[in-house]
């Protein structure tokens, strides 16, 4: 899985609304571990993959469908600010100097970004070979 339309821009991939659930949809969860379905085979409902699943295997992300920790995760990283923009950038910047990615997703009522190790960006079919 890989549409070509898919933009990649360094460490920053960019996807639409539709393109994000796309991806979503190619996904399946079983024993903890997410991949991509295969064409032909049969998948139980409970290995669905929504942005609720996609969340326990973010690095940090920003979403209008899930509720994440922002502040808690710039703590983590030892960092403060002000302001949740300025948070995110600093959570960001972070990730992206360890080697990230960053999944924006366009179209969208409110700001969706995620952060995910590249390998694992490429495993599920991202395009991360300019990152």
């Amino acid at each position: 899985m890989n549409p070509p339309s898919w933009a990649a821009d360094g460490s920053v991939i960019t996807l639409d609304a539709a393109q994000w659930q796309i991806l979503l949809d190619s996904l399946y969860e079983r024993d903890h571990m997410l991949a991509i379905r295969q064409a032909g085979e049969r998948y139980h409902r409970d290995e669905e993959v929504d942005a609720y699943t996609l969340s326990a295997y973010a690095e940090a992300f920003q979403s209008g469908d899930v509720e994440g920790d922002v502040w808690g995760t710039l703590e983590d990283i030892d960092e403060t600010a002000t302001t949740e923009e300025e948070a995110w950038a600093k959570i960001t910047a972070f990730y992206l100097d360890r080697g990230c990615v960053l999944v924006r997703v366009t179209g969208l009522d409110e700001p969706e970004e995620w952060i995910l190790a590249a390998e694992f960006a490429a495993r599920l079919g991202l395009p991360v070979g300019n990152a």
